[in-house]
């Protein structure tokens, strides 16, 4: 039998009127209640705006379905 799987997806917003501030601590804290949740980080992008200016960074998580 195969294993099944579930996503999540998680937008963290960056800080600032332009973007660009991020909070290590903040996000190092939000990260690892997704890891003790059981998710795994498969895939993660920032959303650019002007100048490359970073407003969010966009998270993709998987985890095993449970039957």
């Amino acid at each position: 039998m195969m294993d099944k799987y579930e996503y999540k997806v998680y937008t963290y917003d960056t800080k600032g009127v332009f973007g660009g501030k991020l909070d290590k601590t903040d996000l190092e804290g939000q990260l690892n209640k997704f890891g003790d949740a059981g998710w795994e980080m498969v895939s993660c992008t920032s959303s650019n705006q002007s100048y490359g200016s970073t407003k969010s960074i966009v998270f993709i998580f998987k985890r095993k379905k449970e039957f």
